[in-house]
């Protein structure tokens, strides 16, 4: 069976894929069932975006939603970002808002 991707535009108006194999994954949190509709939204319109301690070619967008499955949370995507190629890597919700340099907004 065919593999479906799934393309956002971010903020930075940089096409993101999210594959059906990466969806997969962030379902194993059973929270994030449903939540398809918020990862284009944190994508979309983030409150924040930090690249990752560990590899600087992760982004990490963060959007808070007062209301989640599992109570006032940030809704946190992480985005590998590559020269040709940008695509989600996985997605939960979480209290803490972590990363290494702020890239936007700009401080």
């Amino acid at each position: 069976m065919a593999q479906r991707v799934r393309r956002i535009i971010d903020y930075a108006n940089r096409t993101v894929r999210l594959t059906d194999e990466r969806l997969l994954h962030i379902l194993e949190h059973s929270e994030m069932a449903g939540q398809e509709r918020r990862i284009r939204e944190v994508l979309q319109k983030p409150d924040f975006v930090f690249t990752s301690h560990k590899d600087s070619s992760v982004h990490v967008y963060y959007r808070h939603y007062s209301r989640s499955p599992v109570g006032s949370k940030h809704l946190m995507v992480a985005v590998k970002i590559l020269e040709q190629d940008a695509f989600v890597i996985t997605a939960f919700f979480t209290d803490e808002v972590k990363g290494g340099e702020q890239i936007w907004p700009k401080k």
